[in-house]
């Protein structure tokens, strides 16, 4: 297959080169107009793989090159992916796919030898997943990096919790839904959990219109609380956000520290970072495009964090205190969170995937109080009031 190319070197980044391809297949062709509906990052069919040099021998050859780079075969045909490279649905399936590889093969690197299990399942009503997790790691007690492309028919649940938030959605209607997920659980108390989720959702109307929307966020949650981990955290998503819109951080940071509210508990699950949900504006391409950049921000966001605390030192009583932390971890995700709601109404459902989230270990303790004036209770004290970690005083440079 003939290909043309040019490859300029745009961005330097963590440890890798962005480069921006140019290329043309027999079959189609994209040129310089095109490149702007693709977002930093990532282009249809061929992608700037941010972790491996590799992607320039990648650019030279199709999808079915491309792929390899994943960590398994996409869930929809190639060919037919190669044959709609200006579809949402397209460009979103190759976001996800992109950034779990690429999340997962930088966990990898940390483990020393430890490498992801990972499960490629398909339901008959439609699309399928795949399902990356590390277990029993040496830096990881349990990671978990998802992947969901499904089609089908929305079932009454999920019409009903749409409807809630204000969807006017018609009885049964089909739907499709992309999006990467993923929970870290770290060995270390002194490193903290991070969960993040991005998605795209489109469902038919009757009339033969779509409504479509971006939904996601990145959150952290420590055990013991540094304040320079959440500034560096924060700093790390506001820097994504204001390439688009310097509104969205406050706001989705806000969103955020409600969202995750452990209600019975008063207490919120983390230090937060952004959350958003039902975003259509200003146009399809631009929230693609916010999206992406959101989820570039992942691994400069947390894995920092990882090598600053994997070495550090702890007892029996911190991992008690972990495990107690855990357990207000897994009454969040199965009493309040939507997105694992979601997958349980979703008929078909692949509950081990779904909750994969829960860490391999957690404790209970009847009517646990930390000291007042220990490190548990400072935790506690942000937990139950938020802060504003980039306020004027706490303004320090975070390199992304």
């Amino acid at each position: 297959m003939a290909t043309r190319y040019m490859v300029r070197r745009v961005l330097r980044s963590i440890n890798a080169y962005h480069y921006t391809v140019w290329f043309t297949w027999s079959k189609f062709s994209i040129n310089s107009k095109n490149l702007q509906n693709f977002g930093t990052g990532i282009l249809t069919g061929l992608a700037t793989y941010s972790i491996y040099s590799d992607v320039v021998q990648a650019a030279h050859n199709d999808l079915q090159i491309y792929k390899k780079t994943f960590m398994a075969e996409p869930i929809t045909a190639v060919e037919q992916l190669q044959k709609n490279p200006n579809d949402m649905r397209t460009k979103m399936e190759l976001l996800v796919m992109k950034t779990q590889a690429d999340f997962c093969r930088v966990l990898e690197k940390l483990e020393n030898g430890n490498s992801f299990k990972v499960d490629r399942w398909t339901r008959k009503e439609g699309g399928g997943g795949i399902t990356c997790v590390l277990q029993d790691g040496q830096v990881f007690e349990k990671a978990g990096v998802n992947v969901s492309v499904v089609t089908g028919m929305l079932p009454p649940n999920a019409i009903q919790q749409m409807k809630a938030r204000g969807k006017k959605i018609e009885d049964s209607v089909p739907f499709f839904a992309a999006g990467v997920s993923a929970v870290i659980h770290p060995r270390n108390p002194m490193i903290p959990t991070i969960h993040f989720n991005y998605r795209y959702f489109e469902v038919e109307n009757p009339d033969g219109t779509t409504q479509w929307w971006f939904g996601g966020g990145t959150d952290l949650t420590p055990y013991y609380l540094d304040e320079e981990d959440a500034k560096h955290f924060h700093k790390a998503l506001k820097t994504a956000c204001d390439k688009h819109d310097p509104s969205y951080y406050p706001k989705f940071k806000e969103w955020c520290d409600n969202y995750f509210n452990i209600v019975h508990r008063g207490e919120r699950r983390g230090v937060g970072g952004i959350f958003f949900d039902d975003l259509d504006t200003p146009n399809q391409n631009e929230a693609f495009q916010f999206v992406t950049s959101c989820a570039e921000a992942v691994i400069p966001s947390y894995i920092p964090l990882v090598k600053k605390h994997k070495n550090d030192g702890y007892g029996y009583h911190e991992r008690q205190w972990q495990l107690l932390r855990r357990g207000r971890y897994v009454e969040f995700n199965l009493i309040y969170d939507r997105g694992t709601k979601f997958g349980l109404y979703t008929p078909g459902a692949r509950y081990e995937s779904i909750l994969m989230s829960l860490p391999l270990n957690a404790k209970w303790e009847y009517m646990h109080e930390p000291k007042t004036g220990s490190r548990e209770s400072q935790l506690l004290e942000v937990l139950k009031n938020p802060r504003d970690w980039l306020d004027k005083a706490n303004s320090d440079n975070v390199q992304v």
